[in-house]
């Protein structure tokens, strides 16, 4: 047997192989032998129909796939093992031929992960504006809670302000027709936070509980709906019903509603102070890192091959399409509308740095031996269960059912940890603004 390798361009590998006939011609056999244990031949008993009767009912077509099945698997671990190959694909077999002396000719290729040229990340030096969390965050945040915890109440006797949540009818019209999608029936608006276009939440401001009546707004100019945009529409309301918020006053008996364990204010004010100076770390060590990966990406020389690209940008646009379409948009007239090259060019982009980053964390990762251990993964594994209201187990049953889970689960591990490293070792420079 013979194994000739040839290293193409573009981090790929042909490897071009010959089984000698004498091997050739004993895995064929074999072959035939498995084959007639699993095929019903009629006339013959399980296993006994001869070789010929056999490459007529089967097809010698499917015998040589069974003996390449057979015999490329080892052939291909020992010429990665040998020549120390880091593949990022399977190998392919482009061709194969069984020569009339039974020689086996083969020829596949696969692709290699391209090589990372890592400048020192130990010690980088990178500016960073630094976040500070501004002197009266705990205030706004009791402020938020407080609007968030206001009982709702009942009006009738007085109009509209615009704080009210009010309830109400409304159909649109543009040029006399109606607006798809620009009706609903006892709408909850918030007046003082409306997304709604501007003009509509400010026109119900000083009506009544029961009142019909009619507004005139106009659509931006920049409007997603091509057929809306800057379009004068009229819309019908009617006001079913009014609430108004009535916030609680901000003291010790407030902190006790908020969680019955902040007996007083004070306290209640502690563990947000408490939740303000985390959320303050989290942010500058996530600034921190996107300085250094940013500098990491525009220093590492990666040759990344057409085909990495090709394949992250399939899955991005997958993931987009989901995206999109979750959001209950329509992927495939959004690309219309913004351009299929527009769109690709910023996938393409995306796609890139997304496999340098993968490529740097995985290099920085072997060379400083970083494992995973169990607890890593158990740990993980008990966020997730956190996260999505559910228990350790049924994550654990989901991964059995799904590789791809653990996969994800290890990379994010990898990522975390060589992120801390390169922290721990950067030289930050905080700049105040």
């Amino acid at each position: 047997m013979t194994v000739t390798i040839e290293r193409l361009g573009n981090n790929e590998v042909k490897l071009n192989i010959e089984v000698d006939a004498a091997v050739s011609a004993f895995e064929y056999d074999k072959a035939c032998k498995r084959l007639a244990q699993r095929v019903n031949v009629p006339g013959f008993r399980q296993g006994k129909a001869p070789k010929n009767i056999l490459e007529k009912y089967v097809g010698i077509a499917a015998l040589q796939r069974e003996v390449l099945d057979s015999v490329l698997p080892t052939i291909f671990e020992n010429a990665i093992e040998e020549n120390n190959f880091e593949l990022i694909t399977a190998p392919n077999v482009e061709s194969f031929e069984f020569l009339e002396d039974k020689t086996l000719k083969v020829v596949a290729k696969f692709e290699l992960r391209p090589e990372v040229n890592l400048i020192e990340y130990k010690g980088m030096s990178v500016d960073v504006e630094e976040f500070k969390t501004a002197g009266d965050a705990v205030d706004k945040e009791l402020k938020n809670l407080s609007e968030r915890m206001a009982e709702l109440k009942d009006i009738t006797d007085r109009k509209t302000i615009n704080t009210d949540l009010v309830n109400i009818d409304f159909d649109g019209y543009v040029d006399g027709e109606e607006i798809k999608g620009g009706s609903a029936k006892n709408y909850v608006l918030d007046l003082g936070h409306s997304n709604f276009i501007p003009g509509f939440a400010e026109q119900l401001v000083d009506k009544n509980s029961g009142e019909e009546f009619k507004i005139n707004v106009k659509f931006p100019d920049e409007y997603h709906d091509e057929k809306l945009k800057g379009k004068d529409a009229e819309f019908n309301i009617k006001i079913n019903t009014v609430k108004e918020r009535i916030i609680p006053e901000i003291n010790d008996d407030f902190a006790k509603k908020v969680n019955s364990k902040f007996t007083t204010l004070d306290l209640l004010k502690e563990d947000i102070k408490k939740y303000l100076e985390n959320n303050e770390k989290s942010e500058n060590e996530k600034r921190v890192a996107n300085a250094i990966f940013a500098k990491l990406l525009e220093t590492t020389n990666i040759d990344i091959q057409e085909s990495m690209i090709n394949r992250e940008i399939q899955a991005l646009m997958g993931e987009f399409r989901q995206r999109i379409n979750m959001q209950g948009g329509n992927f495939d007239e959004m690309l219309e509308k913004e351009g299929h090259e527009k769109i690709y060019n910023q996938m393409k982009d995306e796609a890139v740095s997304r496999i340098k980053t993968s490529l740097i964390i995985g290099k920085i990762a072997q060379n400083e031996k970083i494992e995973i251990k169990n607890e890593d993964i158990q740990g993980k594994i008990a966020n997730l269960a956190a996260a999505y209201g559910t228990t350790a187990e049924n994550i654990i049953s989901e991964i059995q059912k799904n590789v791809n889970i653990l996969n994800s689960i290890n990379q994010q591990i990898i990522t975390e940890k060589v992120t801390k490293l390169l922290i721990d070792n950067a030289k930050v420079n905080y700049i105040q603004k």
